[in-house]
């Protein structure tokens, strides 16, 4: 593989003594003309290789042909209306419609598919006021996390405000109709896509006054420093709720009574030990989700003129299952996760259990959230068979019914998946899905992607997905274990994958490679692995630990440079799952011995790579991923291709226009059953 060059330079960090090269460190300069140049040539490098794939045209059309069936979203009554996002198949982004309340002619209200020529700027969130005559929504231009504030008359349709700028990692929280709460920083000096962003800051804006005369509420003490402050004010006006985070895993909580002239904030919690949050209100009883001294969550309540944690009554205690809690129609819908599976019942505020919610299956359960007196309530439920349908759920009842489902071209009875537990290293017992179409020979000769994430408390659960389904479609197999680091079983399985037991993830992945191999599911010339952002850090570390475990890799978005990551944008938030290098110097030691970018090594074939980011990417910023590539190209050994697909005017995922991401997944698709031998594909 004759690789576009790549120079080096002579930069060199000291950690506590000891002397790191960082030879790409120029990679970083995200303004540069070198970069620009670079970015340049590994795409038509990239590029010139995909076109050999025969099939890359016809993964593209097959995607296209599933991806062509209507989406529709669960209603919401806002004022006079009723709101939902519709898509016909394959628009860029989906359009908001309305219908006036008793009647049922559809409005076409918003479409972001206007905002752009190419469907690179989308809808990001849509907040109405209390009485729903005024829109504030948000917007991303070309994928970035920075967002503008527009100000719409849902009646004319016409923005009546000059819109709010630089905007970052927010709610939108009105106060009755007189205006709203909103998160940001200062815009950062140098690159707004790459430099650190980490005081976070609260604001108020009041309609029909310009943004820089804007309240500055909370945030402006620089001694102490939150790098995430989310504002959300009580469903009946009565109180502000503030939940002040330095990291990515545990919140201050405080409130304020917006009744009471110039009242001053009352602390709730003033440590970060914990993640708890206000779910509900009535009169002055508070409702808080929390995992203080309960790893699995649970629901308690607090009168509000003394809301600290020794005054807490259980409402609904903590059980073995972890709890996520959704509140609708005056009740509580407390969603289990079960092995990763959703389990809901429902219960009153005085924490009475109603009822099970019985579901179509076996699979992943949102929803049930809205207004207090809202006599309908909306779920969705999906698996990896089963797409996403939404049904409806009368509160008092109980009664569920199938609102809409999607018409996909495919047979979903042609597919099963179904969980396993193996053991990692250490014996920990670990579930997994397995998916793939009924009658598959298990003769270890299947193409597989093991697809894996395992940090940041965030759980996998069984989701069905159209891309999925083409590569199923080509007899390949689908695993996904819930490994450490993840929240499928609480905060201790959170906690057994964070910083210096990080590597406990890494061996989770494995030990699931190694159990499809054992087992026959596929063998190492026809497995694939694959994870994004967290996840791609997961698929660098692998690759670079085991380089032998799979043919191919696809680290996508991926956090890669273990001992910067905090130095870029809000990267310093994520020090709670991995600690940084200036911790200590074990911990730098640490991060230094599983870093991808500081562990590949002379004279290894690594497996075939096809590393993808973004150049608008602001939450994992692309450096990490051009510093890997520009390595391993260099050090690989044999033939395996290392290759790096840079998306243009796209940032970490969200928004993402479907074109781009239909030609995204046939190049991975196209890539990894190219690379495992795969001379044509099924007929389907």
């Amino acid at each position: 593989m004759n690789y576009p060059k790549t120079k080096t330079v002579a930069v060199q960090d000291t950690y506590f003594g000891i002397k790191v090269n960082d030879p790409f460190r120029w990679l970083e300069d995200d303004r540069s003309e070198d970069t620009k140049f670079w970015v340049k040539a590994q795409n038509k490098f990239t590029n010139t290789y995909l076109k050999k794939i025969p099939y890359r045209e016809q993964l593209k059309e097959r995607l296209s042909e599933l991806w062509n069936n209507e989406k529709v979203s669960a209603p919401r009554k806002e004022g006079n209306y009723t709101y939902y996002s519709k898509n016909n198949g394959l628009q860029n982004q989906s359009v908001i419609y309305r219908k006036k309340i008793g009647n049922d002619v559809e409005e076409l209200f918003l479409d972001p598919n206007t905002f752009s020529k190419d469907g690179t700027t989308s809808l990001d969130a849509l907040s109405f006021s209390k009485d729903g005559s005024i829109l504030a929504y948000s917007i991303s231009e070309g994928g970035s996390d920075w967002r503008k504030i527009h100000i719409m008359d849902v009646e004319t349709k016409e923005i009546i405000e000059t819109p709010l700028i630089d905007v970052k990692f927010t709610q939108i929280s009105w106060y009755k109709n007189e205006g709203f709460y909103y998160s940001s920083y200062d815009k950062p000096k140098g690159s707004e896509l790459s430099a650190k962003t980490d005081q976070h800051k609260v604001h108020y804006h009041k309609l029909g006054t310009p943004q820089k005369e804007d309240d500055l509420i909370y945030g402006s003490k620089p001694e102490e420093k939150h790098r995430y402050i989310y504002a959300h004010v009580t469903e009946d006006d009565k109180y502000l709720v503030l939940t002040p985070r330095i990291s990515t895993s545990g919140n201050k909580l405080l409130i304020k009574d917006l009744s009471v002239e110039n009242a001053e904030f009352i602390t709730v919690l003033n440590h970060t030990d914990c993640d708890t949050s206000i779910i509900e209100s009535e009169g002055s009883t508070l409702y808080l989700i929390t995992n203080l001294k309960a790893p699995n969550k649970k629901i308690v309540k607090v009168d509000a003129a003394n809301p600290q944690p020794e005054h807490w009554v259980d409402v609904i205690p903590e059980t073995k299952h972890v709890l996520n809690i959704s509140v609708g129609g005056g009740y509580f819908f407390a969603e289990y996760m079960v092995d990763a599976i959703s389990k809901v019942e429902q219960f009153d505020y005085d924490g009475k259990r109603i009822r099970e919610i019985e579901l179509p299956g076996l699979g992943t359960v949102l929803g049930f959230n809205g207004k207090k007196e809202d006599v309908v309530l909306y779920y969705s439920f999906t698996n990896y068979c089963t797409p996403s349908s939404i049904y409806s759920l009368n509160p008092t009842t109980g009664e569920t019914a199938l609102y809409w489902s999607p018409k996909v071209d495919f047979n979903s009875q042609q597919y099963q998946s179904k969980q396993v537990f193996y053991k990692s290293k250490d014996d920990t017992k670990v579930p997994m899905m397995i998916t793939y179409k009924r009658g598959l020979e298990l003769d270890g000769k299947n193409p597989t992607i093991l697809y894996g994430y395992g940090g940041f408390n965030i759980s996998v659960t069984p989701a069905f997905s159209i891309t999925n389904m083409v590569w199923m479609e080509q007899g390949g197999i689908l695993a996904v274990p819930n490994i450490r680091g993840g929240g499928e079983y609480g905060r201790t399985w959170h906690e057994a994958g964070i910083q210096k037991k990080k590597q406990n993830v890494f061996d989770d992945f494995i030990a699931a490679a190694e159990y499809l191999i054992a087992n026959n599911y596929t063998s190492s010339d026809y497995l694939a692995l694959r994870g994004g952002s967290n996840g791609g850090l997961l698929v660098g570390a692998v690759l670079t630990q085991r380089p032998n475990l799979a043919k191919v890799a696809l680290p996508a978005v991926g956090v890669l440079d273990m001992l910067r990551y905090h130095t870029f944008t809000a990267g310093a938030g994520w020090a709670y799952d991995y600690g940084t290098a200036e911790d200590s110097k074990d911990m730098f030691q640490y991060l230094k011995g599983y870093s991808p970018v500081h562990n590949v090594k002379e004279g290894i074939e690594y497996p075939a790579t096809l590393i993808t980011t973004s150049d608008h990417d602001d939450r994992v910023v692309p450096a990490h991923s051009f510093k890997f590539a520009a390595i391993l190209q260099q050090k690989q050994a044999g033939n395996n291709p290392i290759l790096i697909r840079i998306e243009t005017d796209a940032g970490h995922g969200a928004g993402t226009p479907v074109n781009k991401m239909i030609e995204q997944y046939a190049d991975v698709f196209g890539f990894t059953l190219f690379n495992m031998g795969i001379k044509q594909l099924k007929s389907v």
